[in-house]
């Protein structure tokens, strides 16, 4: 069994005027196109209530670093009071939304994910030792990389949302 360890766990909110399909796509492509991540999407569901909209997300990810770590993550996007909007920009009206957001990230560092020292009780011990004596530091890098990648996806995230609500 694969030791994880969950290196980051954090969320934003946010309530005004954004693009659900636009902000739905950005996240998908920046955590593929910038973590690596293999993104597979666990749940989608919509709720309606009246002329308003509540809207669940959850995605899992995973990306290998080496043959012992691996880079797991999950996101989930919760939304309520989803309405659709009419913006006049410059004279031109265009459609778009209006709800209170929820992001939730929880990033894991998985050691030893293919389970090759779960074997017998001489390989666990081993692990430990290689663990704490020959890769110590290996597992700060990896999980600082992690921190930051999962720190950088909620702060776009933020920014997307900023930047949207000022249209």
């Amino acid at each position: 069994m694969a030791e994880k360890e969950t290196v980051f766990s954090s969320k934003i909110k946010y309530t005004g005027i954004f693009s659900f399909r636009d902000f739905y796509k950005f996240c998908h492509e920046w955590l593929t196109q910038e973590t690596g991540l293999i993104i597979s999407e666990d749940k989608y569901i919509e709720k309606i209530t009246g002329d308003s909209k509540e809207v669940e997300v959850v995605w899992s990810g995973k990306k290998k670093m080496t043959d012992y770590f691996q880079f797991e993550s999950k996101v989930e996007i919760k939304i309520k009071n989803l309405t659709q909007v009419e913006l006049e920009q410059k004279g031109i009206k265009t459609q778009t939304n209006k709800g209170e957001i929820e992001v939730k990230i929880k990033s894991d560092l998985s050691k030893d994910y293919q389970g090759k020292f779960e074997t017998s009780a001489y390989k666990k011990f081993m692990r430990a030792i290689y663990q704490k004596w020959v890769i110590a530091s290996s597992i700060e890098e990896y999980i600082g990389k992690i921190v930051g990648d999962s720190d950088e996806f909620l702060s776009q995230a933020k920014e997307f949302l900023d930047l949207e609500g000022r249209r």
